[in-house]
């Protein structure tokens, strides 16, 4: 064995809490946070789950608040890594079955932080480019739509009251790593935000007489996303400059939400280069 990995070795037996019961007080709270939504929002907290989301959270804000490694993780030399770059992390080790209560995967990496979730729920001093979901629903769409944000450089999103929670599992799973990239708002009054927006306001409808490819998307621009189903609000859609659609095939019903967001975003890259 190298010294690093003696080290290493070392540290986790002296440092690292070792749990092997499902009475432990730590665990019970862990598993609350796991398995409910409330009590990730009581508690200011997220979880992540697998070594690419805390790899994303560690090279921009640093140490979690928790790290738990389960004991087949431990000999992983992607979380040993993890482990030497957060040395003064709060880290616990659980046995595989303990963990796999613990985790939101099918085959967990073996590495969970709890992070303090970054709350931003009123409109931030100065609105650039963004883009505005009302009521976005599926975890997919938004981790997806988070991705080409952070992608085409897009930093503010806004969600409205009735949109899925942005720190869910299944959200941040979707996004792999993109919501440390860009500020998330949630829970913001969209029709105040429309009205207060410097630029202009593009909703996304799909009988819209004029094409994204044919709007001027170089100035300041926020892009309305709508629900899965309903598509924008009434209310919304009247607080709007210009109403957009994505020309397609005649015999098609619909984008997706989330390839919508990624067609006109990109659009707005290739004009801007």
């Amino acid at each position: 064995m190298c010294w690093q990995a003696f080290a290493l070795a070392r540290w986790i037996e002296l440092a690292v809490k070792h749990i092997t019961s499902a009475d432990n007080p730590q665990f019970k709270a862990l598993l609350k946070l796991a398995q409910s939504s409330r009590e990730r929002r009581l508690a200011g907290l997220s979880l992540l789950d697998g070594v690419h989301l805390l790899q994303a959270y560690q090279a921009r804000h640093g140490v979690p608040e928790q790290i738990v490694v389960s004991s087949s993780g431990e000999a992983s030399a992607e979380i040993q890594m993890l482990l030497r770059a957060c040395p003064d992390a709060n880290t616990l080790l659980l046995n595989d079955l303990l963990f796999k209560q613990l985790s939101s995967v099918a085959t967990p990496t073996g590495i969970i932080a709890a992070i303090k979730t970054p709350r931003r729920e009123t409109l931030p001093a100065k609105l650039e480019t963004c883009v505005i979901l009302d009521d976005v629903q599926d975890p997919g769409n938004l981790g997806s739509i988070l991705r080409s944000c952070a992608a085409a450089a897009i930093k503010q999103i806004f969600l409205s009251k009735q949109s899925v929670n942005a720190w869910s599992p299944r959200v941040l799973r979707a996004a792999m790593g993109a919501h440390f990239s860009v500020e998330i708002y949630e829970r913001i009054d969209l029709i105040a935000l429309a009205r207060a927006f410097p630029g202009r306001v593009l909703v996304t409808q799909m009988k819209a007489a004029h094409s994204v490819f044919k709007a001027d998307l170089t100035g300041p621009v926020a892009f309305v996303f709508g629900n899965e189903g309903a598509g924008v609000s009434a209310a919304l859609t009247k607080c709007a400059h210009e109403s957009i659609a994505i020309p397609m095939n005649a015999a098609t019903e619909s984008l997706n939400v989330a390839a919508a967001a990624a067609v006109c975003l990109f659009e707005r890259v290739r004009q801007l280069q």
